[in-house]
């Protein structure tokens, strides 16, 4: 296993990660799925007094049938976002929880690739929402905007949601991430580099004339395709994931004998770890952990390599 080193420039929760790493060892013996307890005890001015452990946690404990669902324990709802609404990109749907009765929660704007409309990776958005997120997928300022401009989209579709939209009371801002299909996966790693405070950030089967991700501090899943010809993982996602620092958390997740357009339909593979990995790194949730380390095998994978365990 690589050694663990910390990650100064990467923003951290106010609360004590020591309350949740022996529960988190607890739940990974026997592969085990124990859930963390809500909260603890902690002393405050000689009372004892209950202590959240994550404040951030939402929904039940998972399992693997929750995750590979598809949908979660959350009902949810859409919005349609118009162009003319909106600056910096051009327009598209939200996917919310309906209730905020646990608090708020993390968001995620998702890009589609080039020549592509946000319909390429709609399935993402209620799939994702429905396990505890709010989503917007998006519609580029042109079909042909290469990665740059995409990640450049993707941040504006952020600070829309926070900043002005109908849902933005749903959203703690400090739990931001990116993800993107083909170039709008160049784009979820330009996003990153450009806003080192975002939480996770997932190219799918990213395209990037960029190799070198190295000054990216947001933890980063890259998820290529054994087949893909169009962006090879050999030269796209390959080298972003061994580009990335070796100190950061990353994973890379290859399909196995599938194409670049895998993640643009309905794929329990794609869903099942992007959900662990948004919910291990916007969330802080470690009951999720169980998914991501050890590395996953199955049938559905041709590779998966990481930096376990996460910090």
């Amino acid at each position: 296993m690589p050694a663990l080193h910390p990650h100064p420039t990467r923003s951290r929760r106010p609360w004590p990660r020591l309350v949740t790493r022996p529960l988190l060892a607890l739940a990974l013996v026997g592969g085990s799925a124990l859930a963390a307890p809500a909260a603890t005890a902690a002393p405050v001015d000689g009372r004892t007094v209950a202590v959240a452990a994550n404040p951030y946690e939402r929904g039940p404990a998972p399992t693997t049938a929750s995750i590979e669902a598809t949908r979660g324990p959350f009902a949810i709802a859409q919005s349609t976002v118009a162009a003319s609404a909106v600056s910096g990109f051009r327009g598209g749907t939200i996917y919310y929880p309906t209730s905020t009765a646990e608090g708020t929660f993390g968001a995620v704007a998702i890009s589609p690739g080039y020549t592509a409309s946000q319909s390429s990776v709609a399935w993402l958005g209620p799939r994702l929402a429905s396990q505890g997120f709010v989503v917007i997928t998006i519609d580029t300022l042109s079909v042909y905007d290469q990665p740059a401009s995409r990640g450049t989209q993707l941040l504006a579709a952020l600070d829309y949601l926070t900043g002005s939209s109908a849902v933005r009371t749903r959203i703690d801002r400090t739990r931001l991430a990116v993800m993107g299909h083909s170039m709008g996966g160049g784009g979820s790693l330009s996003a990153a580099n450009t806003r080192p405070a975002l939480q996770a950030a997932i190219p799918l089967t990213g395209w990037h004339t960029v190799k070198n991700w190295s000054s990216v501090r947001v933890p980063t899943l890259v998820i290529g395709a054994e087949n893909d010809s169009t962006a090879p993982v050999a030269s796209h996602s390959e080298p972003f994931y061994t580009s990335l620092p070796a100190s950061l958390d990353k994973a890379y997740l290859e399909l196995n004998a599938a194409g670049h357009s895998a993640p643009t339909s309905p794929n329990v593979t794609v869903a099942k770890y992007s959900i662990s990995w948004l919910k291990r790194f916007v969330d802080d949730d470690t009951r999720y952990e169980q998914f991501l380390c050890p590395a996953p095998r199955g049938s559905a994978i041709q590779e998966y390599r990481d930096t376990c365990p996460h910090s």
